[in-house]
């Protein structure tokens, strides 16, 4: 759950805010009653910004999808699931 502060009071309890948010709770920060920045941890920054800033752009990433020869690997596959089963597409 995402907590809201007001600037003043983020200001006042900033150790508090800080806390909050390495804890894994979002911290919304308002100016004058709408929100204006939040506050998370830096792990979930990072993971945040490692999407965005990845160096593979969508026809890339849709081509990257597991082989035929890949596919039927135990290890790739969670527990319940069929094996990937491809088939030839024409263009």
């Amino acid at each position: 759950m995402t907590s809201q502060w007001t600037l003043q009071d983020a200001k006042n309890k900033f150790s508090a805010v800080v806390l909050a948010a390495q804890e894994g709770t979002p911290q919304v920060v308002t100016k004058r009653g709408v929100p204006a920045v939040v506050v998370v941890s830096a792990d979930s920054y990072r993971e945040l910004t490692r999407i965005e800033n990845a160096d593979m752009d969508f026809i890339s990433f849709l081509m990257s999808m597991p082989t035929e020869e890949t596919s039927h690997s135990s290890e790739e596959i969670p527990c319940g699931s069929d094996a990937l089963s491809l088939r030839e597409i024409q263009f």
